[in-house]
């Protein structure tokens, strides 16, 4: 089924979600009442949708990286990478305010090491990839390198989605050059939250993705302070995914367009470790097992030829992230 947008649709897409209501607080106060994650929570779409409220240029931004993806897919450009592979350098910022926070190197590399195999399609659980769906299962190409980590003690025991973290006068740690670097804020999230990121196209100051700290990093290979269900490093896979122009394959609506064409169009959010679940078109079936539902880490293991398609866009000459990689 065809899920790309029209550019007439993609700017009603964009001035629809600015005018809803969001659940993210742009000025809460950090210090939240700490709720154990009892389900994958990922507040990327309602950080965009606040951000673009607040700044209206953005709508105009993501709707010239989305024609700009559109016009790459459409002259088959897309999927294409200079090399064969993009190297992206990563900056760690852990924020602690206990010891538990303060998370090993160990376990920051192993977050690393998790993003290499998952987006390279090298991860061993790769083959439990149904059959039908193995002709989209695809590497995206992008080999991620420790470039630092940025410890920072910090008086606040828990924080919000008001990117404070990326903040040193409000007790986080300032992104170091996000048009050449992934930054990444490993802490201690409030409201049950895994983590989230921002999109392509938003504040430089902010951009990067947020992890709770024990969802950071994967118990298979590395100690540390992990939360059951989410300690294989697939929450920052996810999160890396918005990133990188990616978005939740229901498309944030029931049965909404994630605006991937290979990816069949799914009813809602799944959780946990769902059997066969049927699409919201004929003889179709969701796919649960993709870095961009919500299932448990041990039951997400793939990206598709359509996702990577587009991902490549935003490094190709003109593309929003072109400056990564070179």
């Amino acid at each position: 089924m065809l899920k790309m947008l029209t550019k007439s649709l993609i700017f009603s897409l964009l001035i629809f979600a600015a005018c809803q209501k969001s659940d993210a607080p742009a000025d809460q106060d950090e210090n939240l009442p700490e709720i154990a994650p009892t389900k994958r929570a990922c507040a990327s779409q309602e950080v965009l949708e606040a951000q673009m409220a607040a700044d209206p240029a953005l709508r105009a931004r993501i709707a010239e990286i989305e024609m700009f993806t559109e016009k790459m897919i459409l002259s088959g450009q897309a999927g294409r990478l200079v090399n064969g592979v993009i190297e992206i350098p990563v900056v760690v910022h852990v924020l602690y305010n206990t010891t538990a926070q303060n998370i090993s190197d160990a376990q920051v590399q192993s977050q690393i090491d998790v993003l290499n195999e998952d987006f390279n399609n090298t991860n061993a659980d790769r083959t439990n990839v149904p059959a039908e769906f193995t002709d989209e299962q695809t590497s995206v190409g992008i080999r991620f390198v420790l470039d630092r980590t940025i410890r920072v003690p910090t008086r606040v025991k828990s924080w919000s989605t008001n990117d404070a973290m990326k903040n040193s006068k409000r007790g986080g740690s300032d992104a170091i050059t996000p048009s050449t670097h992934l930054n990444m804020w490993a802490c201690n999230l409030g409201q049950g939250l895994l983590g989230y990121a921002q999109f392509p196209g938003g504040n430089p100051a902010t951009d990067g993705v947020v992890v709770l700290y024990s969802a950071f990093g994967s118990r298979a290979k590395a100690a540390g302070t992990y939360v059951n269900a989410y300690d294989l490093g697939r929450t920052t896979t996810h999160e890396v995914g918005h990133y990188l122009n990616l978005r939740h394959i229901w498309g944030d609506a029931t049965c909404g367009s994630d605006l991937v064409n290979d990816t069949p169009t799914a009813h809602g959010a799944n959780y946990g470790c769902p059997g066969t679940i049927a699409g919201c078109a004929a003889n179709t079936r969701e796919m649960t097992m993709n870095y961009m539902d919500y299932t448990d880490d041990r039951c997400m293991y793939m990206f598709s030829n359509g996702q990577k398609g587009r991902i490549t866009p935003l490094f190709a000459t003109g593309g929003a992230r072109a400056e990564m990689g070179k």
